[in-house]
């Protein structure tokens, strides 16, 4: 693990953390402490200094990236339909997916305590490392540098999506909701069936029920993932095709 962190790097090469987010660091220093958790922090406080700080910053940046991307290639969207596509693309599910894909949760620095309760799963903290990483791009190299490493994470799920008119984008967990007030339905309700698995590797199933009618059912790495998946099964079973995910909690529905 030193290895992969060290601030002493020969001049030119490039550590393993530096290859999977696909940035050359000026200085290491910066990265390291975006990579290193405030449990870690509290337990080494000699080491480096924790992520939170670079958290604010790199939420801010995450904003303005995504803002100026869909402000550009949506120039004829409401304001309302470009809030809900950056809410979209930069909630915390959405982050703490991108850090997975690069495997961020790898070089992750935890406390003790933090390792042993199944922290590299914890969305909020794989999303919180992730907008410390944007931070420390844009810190070492500017905004292009961080623009360039978040859009080609961010751009897959979004780049096809035309927005307006005919297409509305929502929660799986609100549309479902608000769905079956439409219809004079109860509000849905989620009952976990089953919580298995030790801390770091824990799995849920949940059910979601429209009063005593069960709707879906799903299972997921946490409580919110599972009943995400099970709101996301109900609504596909009532609309089918017309509904086309872009995020782990959210969608597009085409009328």
């Amino acid at each position: 693990m030193i290895g992969i962190f060290s601030k002493k790097k020969k001049k030119g090469s490039v550590t393993e953390v530096e290859k999977a987010i696909c940035y050359h660091f000026c200085d290491m220093g910066i990265l390291l402490q975006a990579l290193t958790h405030s449990s870690y922090a509290y337990e080494n406080p000699d080491e480096t200094r924790d992520n939170e700080l670079m958290e604010f910053l790199g939420d801010s940046v995450v904003g303005l990236i995504t803002a100026d991307y869909f402000y550009s290639n949506h120039p004829n969207s409401t304001e309302g339909d470009l809030s809900k596509l950056k809410s979209s693309a930069s909630s915390t599910i959405a982050l703490s997916e991108f850090a997975k894909k690069i495997k961020l949760d790898k070089f992750m620095r935890l406390g003790k305590g933090e390792e042993k309760s199944g922290g590299r799963k914890k969305d909020t903290i794989l999303a919180g490392v992730f907008e410390a990483v944007v931070a420390s791009i844009y810190l070492d190299g500017g905004y292009e540098a961080a623009r360039d490493f978040f859009l080609p994470l961010m751009q897959p799920s979004f780049k096809k999506v035309h927005v307006g008119g005919s297409i509305q984008i929502n929660n799986y967990k609100s549309a479902l909701q608000e769905f079956l007030q439409k219809e004079d339905l109860p509000a849905p309700h989620y009952k976990t069936l089953t919580t298995t698995g030790p801390d770091h590797k824990r799995e849920f199933i949940v059910e979601v029920y429209a009063h005593k009618t069960a709707l879906a059912k799903a299972r997921g790495r946490s409580r919110k993932g599972a009943e995400l998946k099970a709101a996301e099964k109900a609504l596909k079973s009532f609309f089918g095709k017309k509904i086309k995910s872009l995020t782990q909690e959210t969608f597009i529905f085409k009328k």
